[in-house]
């Protein structure tokens, strides 16, 4: 254990070396800085795909036409024969089939181009509760509603969609049509699911005339055998489309096979930047071993006359060790402050913005582990000057020039 002498003397000396002690917390603590904003974030949105993966998401599936863009251009629809065949594969326990297109909304000479989903209202609204996404504000829609909409959250705010925000029962004119508005959902949490257009099937049918197929259909399955209820369906679709394996106009997926690859992907991108981060700290390490070395040789004489009045190499090591370690320790406490400002600052205009799950986790362990981080990088950076210094001989060391 250090004494608190040699406390005071080590903070002394960095003090005294204030300019040189600042230079070698900068670099650190940049690093720090930036492992505590990516782990903070990719915290946030593995939380994000966790809660889709264990609440009420985990038991759907969705079946879909393949496309050469998005839905609605030049994709393979589907058809109430294919709901037919879902609907009789074992594990299906309900299906939602949907509409889906691209709309041209209008407000005065302001046009935007938006998704508009169509179904059974009372089925698309057991989709969306299931989700966890319901009506903020007015009503869901209800069979009859044909010149009726409900859409999204953005759509109330000025300058997110239109320059002026709506209300219910405004008039919304969509493909030259005028639909009233009688409800709009919570936020999902960005712009493009936000400014969606929901419609009964008789309404999306108005806007799209030319509308046949599906082009989606959501389906509930058995959560204890997803992945089979998901081969299943694909087996049963080719036998009815009389299409071989490979060459199928369709596929089917599950919400958890698709969370399962978007976190693969994102353990990948996350880790990727994480090590950027860990190699800034590294070189930030080099750089404290250094200032430490040079401490030493600038203080070979104070070593010798502490060693001559009685000093053990245990202390002189303990000296140079808790400076080293110091160091990392400040820097670690300015790194997480900054970290954390930096991150909350952006996650609240990510939020204002419209993309609300790109919020960053602040966790007790994430600022604990970070100054912790920081004060071991310092003090294994300290280790091979300390050593250097506690073997100092006092007549050698009173001698040095």
């Amino acid at each position: 254990m250090i004494s608190k002498e040699n406390i005071y003397y080590s903070l002394r000396n960095l003090w005294m070396r204030k300019s040189r002690s600042f230079l070698t917390i900068l670099s650190i603590f940049i690093g720090i800085t930036t492992i505590f904003i990516f782990i903070s974030f990719g915290w946030g949105l593995y939380d994000y795909v966790n809660d889709f993966a264990t609440g009420s998401s985990a038991d759907k599936f969705w079946v879909e036409g393949k496309t050469t863009g998005a839905p609605g251009t030049s994709t393979v629809e589907l058809t109430d024969d294919d709901i037919d065949t879902i609907e009789k594969t074992r594990g299906v326990i309900e299906t939602i089939p949907s509409y889906v297109n691209f709309a041209e909304v209008e407000q005065d000479s302001t046009k935007k181009y938006v998704y508009a989903m169509g179904g059974d209202p009372k089925k698309m609204d057991i989709l969306w509760e299931s989700f966890g996404v319901e009506i903020e504000k007015g009503r869901i829609l209800n069979d009859g509603d044909t010149y009726k909409v409900s859409v999204g959250y953005n759509y109330q705010l000025p300058d997110k969609i239109f320059p002026k925000g709506l209300d219910i029962n405004d008039k919304i004119l969509i493909n030259g049509i005028k639909f009233k508005i009688v409800g709009f959902y919570e936020s999902i949490g960005n712009p493009t699911d936000d400014s969606n257009l929901y419609f009964t099937e008789e309404g999306f049918k108005k806007a799209f005339p030319d509308t046949e197929g599906y082009a989606l259909i959501y389906g509930r399955g058995d959560i204890k055998d997803m992945e089979g209820t998901v081969a299943r369906i694909e087996k049963n679709l080719r036998k009815s489309r009389d299409q071989e394996e490979g060459q199928e106009d369709f596929y089917v997926a599950s919400f958890t096979d698709q969370l399962e690859a978007f976190a693969s992907a994102l353990n990948i991108v996350i880790g990727f930047i994480i090590l950027i981060a860990f190699i800034s700290v590294i070189v930030s390490a080099v750089n404290t071993a250094n200032t430490m070395v040079t401490s030493v040789l600038e203080r070979v004489r104070e070593i010798g006359v502490i060693k001559s009045i009685g000093a053990k190499n245990s202390e002189i090591f303990n000296i140079f060790l808790f400076e080293s370690a110091f160091l990392g320790f400040v820097s670690g406490i300015i790194g997480v402050i900054l970290g954390w400002s930096i991150s909350a600052t952006i996650g609240a205009i990510m939020n204002a913005t419209g993309w609300g799950f790109l919020s960053p986790h602040f966790s007790p362990y994430l600022f604990i582990g970070c100054i912790l981080f920081a004060t071991v990088v310092g003090a294994i950076s300290g280790v091979a000057p300390a050593i250097n210094a506690s073997r100092k001989r006092p007549v050698e060391a009173l001698r040095y020039e």
